[in-house]
């Protein structure tokens, strides 16, 4: 069955049903399939535009190894390709880590998001995976209980409600999921980093061969290539900023004074084919659960985009929520939904201090900021570290590649 289309007020049935078809909601899929769960995927957007959603592209070396063991990683290693070092420009010049050397070494394998998603997508469905496109899930509901509800709307908006027996939010910050705990069920942990960065997507061979990260007065700019032809670049703006406001003229011309192209060799130029605004944030929820109600992905966690672990982090609770649920319904053992909380917990605060100390490491204090000296004097003293300390380096790599 390729896609699901409900009548009118029409009740459905599945052991799990799965909100959202992100990394997390369809590796959580695929192994709950295999694993002879009967589970429904529930996803707002159509097929086609889940194909063309670019995020992030950056996997590292446990989820390649988790898509591997599980048999989801033919697309990437066809046409991935794995990445190992990184620059890092300053005042004080430039250098570069080689990580992959470093640390356990292990490098990151570069594989756009979109055509990760496609490729578990195409092969949900091929094994008789059910999806239901264009259908938005409005609430789950009596999440307590042993048969909790979702209630979902189809795009010509007509209802229909799945009943199940686990409901896996992957579907976000701001999707059902989180929407349906009631007061009081998890607490919230959550900061603004008061940083806004301006994402582009170039259509332009990348610049270096390395990711590149510039620590600049005028504020931070990254480049962070994803196929031969497409670059992910970055520019730090003022919060509020619109991303309309930035005139390719002008992005190009701010990229190449904080990435230092008089000094490094100029940047590959093309048109900008996508830009929006990011307010760096991080957010997290505890417990992870609520009765039959699980969270993964997003939905459990927001990270800056500073470290790139968000998808790796969602690939990583996929296989522990799918393990678990498949204990809990195959083998009447749920001891590992006991406990998933905790275990996904323990790697979600780790990547979050390694976020929050990149966020430090790249941006420069404002100037009207009281202490900026301070903070500023201590940032190129990292930066020292970073580029003459071999323990340092170790760690860095550890942390950058690890999840």
């Amino acid at each position: 069955m390729t896609e699901s289309r409900s009548s009118a007020a029409a009740e459905h049935t599945a052991d799990v049903v799965i909100l959202g078809a992100g990394p997390a909601g369809l590796v959580l899929a695929n192994l709950l399939r295999a694993g002879g769960v009967d589970c429904v995927v529930l996803e707002r957007a159509d097929r086609a535009h889940l194909a063309a959603r670019a995020r992030a592209g950056f996997l590292a070396a446990n989820t390649v190894r988790v898509l591997e063991r599980h048999g989801l990683a033919e697309g990437l290693r066809l046409r991935g390709r794995e990445h190992a070092s990184c620059e890092f420009r300053t005042e004080d010049g430039r250098f570069r880590l080689d990580y992959g050397g470093l640390g356990r070494q292990e490098p990151h394998t570069v594989y756009p998001q979109q055509d990760l998603v496609t490729d578990l997508l195409t092969r949900y469905l091929a094994d008789g995976g059910r999806v239901c496109f264009g259908t938005e899930a409005l609430a789950v509901q009596d999440a307590g209980s042993t048969r909790p509800t979702v209630t979902a709307r189809t795009a010509d908006g007509r209802p229909v409600t799945w009943r199940a027996r686990y409901v896996a939010g992957c579907d976000g910050r701001h999707g059902a999921a989180r929407r349906s705990l009631p007061p009081g069920a998890v607490r919230r942990y959550h900061r603004d980093h008061q940083v806004s960065w301006l994402g582009l997507l170039a259509e332009a061979p990348p610049s270096l061969d390395a990711v590149g990260y510039a620590v600049h007065e005028r504020g931070f700019a990254g480049h962070m290539a994803r196929t031969s032809e497409v670059t992910r670049y970055y520019l730090q703006c003022e919060r509020g900023s619109s991303a309309d406001a930035w005139p390719e003229e002008r992005i190009w011309d701010e990229l190449a004074i904080r990435l230092r192209s008089a000094d490094y060799g100029p940047l590959h130029q093309g048109p900008i084919i996508q830009r929006t605004v990011v307010d760096l944030e991080s957010d997290v929820l505890e417990p992870l659960c609520h009765g039959a109600l699980f969270l993964a992905g997003d939905a459990a966690s927001l990270l800056s985009p500073s470290a790139a672990k968000g998808a790796n982090l969602a690939v990583l609770e996929a296989e522990l929520l799918a393990d678990a649920l498949i204990d809990a319904l195959r083998h009447g053992d749920c001891a590992g939904l006991a406990h998933y909380s905790a275990r996904c917990l323990a790697h979600i605060w780790r990547a979050q201090e390694f976020s929050h100390w990149m966020i430090r490491l790249l941006h420069t204090a404002p100037e009207a900021h009281e202490a900026a000296s301070f903070d500023n004097s201590l940032r190129r003293s990292r930066l020292a570290s970073l580029r003459t300390s071999r323990s340092q380096q170790d760690w860095f790599a550890e942390q950058y590649v690890g999840v």
